[in-house]
C-alpha cells in the first residue's frame, strides 16, 4: 500500500506525525507538501495528492488543513477522487464501505492526534462493500464524464 500525504500550513505538524506513524507500519508514503508552517494555498497540495492517485503513484490520499473542509473540497475537483472529512469513527468507516473513498481529510485545528491516527487505521483497513453502493458511484462517475 502506498499513501500520498498533503497539507497546508495548518496541517503541516500533524502531517509529519502521520508520516512517521505510517512509515512505522511499513506503509510507503509520498509527501507532496506543504513542507513547513509557512502560509500556503491548500488547493495546490490537494491537486497534487489527487493527481498522485490518478497517476497510480499512490492508492490513497490522507490530507490535512485547519478544518479538513477546504482541502477536501479542492481534492474532490480532481476527476475520480472521492474524499470526505473523517470527523467521526463511524463516518470514517462509511467513507470506505459505502463511498469507496480514495482520500480522507482531517481538520488539524479541530481534531485530536489520537483520533486522527485511529481514523486513519479505520480508513485504511475498511473494505468497500460494493453492491447497491457501486450503482451510486457509477452515477457519480458518469456525471464526471
Amino acid at each position: 500500500m502506498k499513501v500520498v500525504l498533503a497539507s497546508d500550513h495548518a496541517g503541516f505538524e500533524i502531517k509529519e506525525k502521520v508520516k512517521d506513524y505510517l512509515m512505522d507500519k511499513n506503509i510507503e508514503v509520498l509527501d507532496v507538501g506543504a513542507f513547513s508552517e509557512e502560509s500556503v494555498d491548500y488547493p495546490v497540495f490537494a491537486f497534487k495528492a489527487g493527481e498522485a492517485i490518478n497517476q497510480h503513484k499512490a492508492d490513497y490520499a490522507i490530507i490535512f488543513c485547519g478544518t479538513g473542509e477546504g482541502i477536501s473540497i479542492a481534492i474532490n475537483k480532481v476527476k475520480g477522487i472521492r474524499c470526505g472529512v473523517a470527523y467521526d469513527d463511524e463516518v470514517t468507516r462509511l467513507l470506505r464501505e459505502h463511498n469507496n473513498a480514495n482520500a480522507v481529510a482531517f481538520g488539524a485545528r479541530f481534531m485530536k492526534e489520537e483520533d486522527i491516527l485511529r481514523r486513519i487505521d479505520i480508513f485504511l483497513n475498511t473494505e468497500f462493500l460494493g453492491g447497491r453502493h457501486q450503482k451510486r458511484l457509477d452515477l457519480i462517475s458518469d456525471y464526471e464524464k
